[in-house]
C-alpha cells in the first residue's frame, strides 16, 4: 500500500493551507494554541466559515452536501487545521449523525436532517451512555414504548457532551427485552425542547460544564423519527463509533501539540540548560515522537484500508487506544516541563486544566479497556 502523497494531494494541502491563512480567525487559533476552551458562539462561527467553503461535511458524499473527497483528502483536511491550530468541528452532526443517516435513514430523513446539520440549524448531541450502561453500553435501560404514532421515552443518559448547547440528541433506546441485550436497541432522533427532558450539568475536574446528565419522563418522540429498523440500532451505533473512535485518537492534533511542547521545554531551563537537553526528559519525547510517528502511518493506512473512513470496530479500538495514551503523555509532559509555572494554568484556559480534562480520553467513546476486549474478540475470532 503506497502512502505517498500524490502531486495533486500535495498540491490539495496547499489549497487548504492558503485557506485557512486568509480565513481562520486569528481569536479562534490562539484560543486552540493555548488551550482556551471554545464558546458556543466561537463553534458555530467556525462551522459557518467551513460550510460557506463546502468544508463543514468530510465524510458525506457530495450529493448530499458533502465534500466527496478521499481518504487521502479528509487526512490532509485534519492535519492542516492542526498544523494551523484550527477549531475541531463539533462532530455530533457532522461526522457522527450525518454518516449514519446517509447510509441507515429513510430519503425523508435525508432530505430534512443532513441540510440542517449543515447550516447549523440543528446542534446534535449523543444520548448513548447511562449510569449503568457506560462501556457496556448495550446494557442500557432507557425505554421506548410504541403508542401509536409515537414513542413513549422514559430513562436517563449521562456524560452528554455540550448537551446544554443542543437542540436535538440521537439516542440509544431499548425497544424490546427479548433475545440477547443488543438485539433490542432502537436509534430515535429526539427534541430536546419536546416536554419531559431535563438537563442537569455536571461540572468535570478543569471546572468546566462540558458534560451533563439528562433525564426523559413520559418523553413523546414520532415514529418517523426512527432510523433505520427498530431494535436494530446496535448495527447503527457501531457504524458510529467506528468514525467516533478514529476522531477521538486525534493524531493530527497530538503532532500539534507536541510541536508546542517542544517550544515549552525549549523555554525552560534546568541547571541552565533548555529542558530538551535534560536526557530523561528528552527520552519521553523522543518516545511520544516514535510512537506518534507510527500512529501517523497506522492511522492513514487503517483510514485508506476501510474505503469510507470508518475503520474496521477493532481497528477503530487499535487506534482509540494508542492515540489517547499519546494525547494524555503530552500534557502530562508539558506540565512538568512548566514545573511550578503550571500552577497559574490551573483555570479553564491553560495547559493544567487542559491536563485535567484529557484524563478522560480513556474512558470516553468506550473505555481503553473494553478496546483491548474488543481486540482480542476480533483476534481469537480469526
Amino acid at each position: 500500500m503506497d502512502l505517498t502523497f500524490t502531486p495533486a494531494e500535495e498540491a490539495f494541502r496547499a489549497e487548504v493551507r492558503a485557506f485557512l491563512e486568509q480565513n481562520l480567525p486569528s481569536m479562534l487559533a490562539e484560543k486552540i494554541r493555548t488551550a482556551q476552551r471554545l464558546s458556543k458562539s466561537d463553534h458555530e462561527q467556525w462551522h459557518a466559515i467551513l460550510n460557506q467553503r463546502g468544508w463543514l461535511a468530510v465524510h458525506w458524499p457530495v450529493e448530499h452536501g458533502g465534500t466527496g473527497w478521499s481518504i487521502e483528502q479528509s487526512y490532509i483536511f485534519e492535519d492542516e487545521l492542526s498544523r494551523a491550530h484550527a477549531p475541531g468541528v463539533v462532530a455530533f452532526g457532522p461526522s457522527m449523525l450525518g454518516p449514519v443517516l446517509i447510509k441507515y435513514g429513510s430519503e425523508a430523513q435525508k432530505r430534512y436532517w443532513l441540510p440542517r446539520i449543515l447550516d447549523g440549524s440543528d446542534w446534535w448531541c449523543q444520548g448513548y451512555s447511562e449510569p449503568g450502561a457506560g462501556s457496556d453500553l448495550a446494557s442500557l435501560k432507557t425505554s421506548a414504548v410504541r403508542d401509536g404514532d409515537h414513542y413513549i421515552v422514559n430513562g436517563q443518559k449521562t456524560w452528554t457532551t455540550l448537551g446544554q448547547h443542543a437542540n436535538m440528541i440521537f439516542c440509544l433506546v431499548r425497544t424490546s427485552s427479548e433475545g440477547r441485550k443488543q438485539e433490542g436497541i432502537s436509534f430515535l432522533l429526539i427534541d430536546m425542547k419536546t416536554p419531559g427532558i431535563e438537563v442537569r450539568p455536571i461540572i468535570l475536574l478543569d471546572g468546566e460544564h462540558e458534560v451533563n446528565e439528562i433525564f426523559f419522563t413520559n418523553v413523546k418522540v414520532p415514529v418517523e423519527n426512527l432510523v433505520g429498523t427498530e431494535n436494530k440500532g446496535w448495527t447503527y451505533a457501531k457504524y458510529l463509533l467506528t468514525y467516533e473512535r478514529t476522531g477521538i485518537a486525534g493524531v493530527s492534533r497530538s503532532i500539534a501539540a507536541l510541536k508546542e511542547l517542544r517550544r515549552i521545554a525549549q523555554a525552560q531551563l534546568r541547571n541552565g540548560k533548555p529542558l530538551t537537553e535534560d536526557p530523561l526528559f528528552a527520552a519521553r519525547m523522543a518516545r511520544v515522537d516514535i510512537d506518534l510517528r507510527n500512529m501517523v502511518t497506522t492511522n492513514l493506512r487503517v483510514l485508506l484500508a476501510s474505503g469510507d473512513g470508518a475503520a474496521p470496530l477493532e481497528m477503530g479500538a487499535m487506534l482509540k487506544i494508542r492515540g489517547t495514551e499519546i494525547r494524555q503523555e503530552i500534557t502530562r509532559l508539558a506540565r512538568i516541563a512548566l514545573g511550578p509555572q503550571a500552577q497559574p494554568f490551573c483555570t479553564p484556559e491553560g495547559i493544567t486544566a487542559q491536563y485535567l480534562n484529557y484524563r478522560k480520553l480513556s474512558i470516553f467513546g468506550g473505555s481503553n479497556e473494553v478496546q483491548r476486549e474488543i481486540i482480542s474478540k476480533s483476534l481469537l475470532e480469526m
